[in-house]
């Protein structure tokens, strides 16, 4: 993983594109490769387009959105997502046969990271 820069207009696997994960406030980001795989291996799963919500946020947007001080987003790590036609339950149970690390449930999205243990809420 790298210090942040100015998103690209750049592929980083068959269905995901680096801006797709930029911070809406400012264009930055940083994204793990390892959250970028399981990603593609979720899309190929379930066969389906997944929509990022919120990728990479910057500290500053962290703060505003309500994250957490050391959440995921900040380390380039995590995403939230939604897939058209798929619950937040449906998708988090494809979601755990990825093996992500980290999965919430939310009531209109979840949230998935890379994190070494595993970790499991409901928003």
């Amino acid at each position: 993983m790298s210090n942040s820069h100015q998103a690209q207009n750049k592929q980083l696997s068959k269905n995901f594109n680096e801006i797709e994960f930029a911070c809406k406030c400012c264009g930055q980001v940083i994204i793990s490769n390892e959250l970028v795989i399981k990603l593609q291996k979720l899309r190929d799963l379930i066969g389906k387009p997944i929509h990022i919500n919120s990728g990479y946020r910057c500290p500053k947007n962290n703060k505003e959105v309500g994250g957490v001080t050391n959440s995921q987003h900040v380390l380039g790590t995590a995403t939230d997502i939604t897939i058209s036609g798929l619950t937040s339950k449906q998708i988090a149970k494809y979601a755990e046969q990825i093996g992500f690390g980290g999965i919430g449930i939310y009531q209109d999205f979840i949230h998935v990271d890379v994190r070494s243990n595993k970790a499991r809420w409901n928003g």
